[in-house]
């Protein structure tokens, strides 16, 4: 199955899914700046500037290694402080992510550093902003 739309997707989510990811994506949302974009890729939410930032990838999405829950990825995530080390790093040496069973999970405060960061890193190779 090819997942072409957010409504698509969102028809196949289980509702404790369908709300983390709504969550998820509103925090990115008000975080990224204009140049950054949405796609669906590999049948989930792929946000990126001028490389990936970041991936939304629900448990019942196939081939994402997520047994239960919701996993936010950071693409750069091995190239961040992580102050705070909110992360977790898998078996993937670059995307570092958290993994959220419930809302009350869900740490705005935490994800929006992150973002900023990866932001920074997304700026710092040189290129301007791609262009909306």
């Amino acid at each position: 199955m090819k997942i072409q739309s957010l409504t698509e997707l969102y028809e196949q989510l289980p509702d404790h899914e369908l709300l983390l990811v709504e969550i998820l994506r509103q925090i990115i949302k008000e975080q990224l700046p204009a140049y950054c974009k949405e796609k669906i890729s590999y049948n989930v939410p792929y946000f990126y500037g001028n490389k990936g930032i970041c991936i939304i990838w629900p448990a019942s999405m196939p081939r994402g290694g997520v047994s239960s829950g919701v996993l936010l990825g950071l693409w750069q995530g091995n190239k961040l402080k992580d102050e705070d080390q909110y992360l977790q790093h898998g078996s993937n040496k670059k995307i570092f992510y958290k993994i959220y069973q419930s809302t009350d999970e869900i740490d705005e405060i935490a994800i929006t550093k992150l973002l900023k960061e990866a932001i920074e890193l997304d700026l710092s190779d040189g290129k301007t902003p791609k262009q909306i």
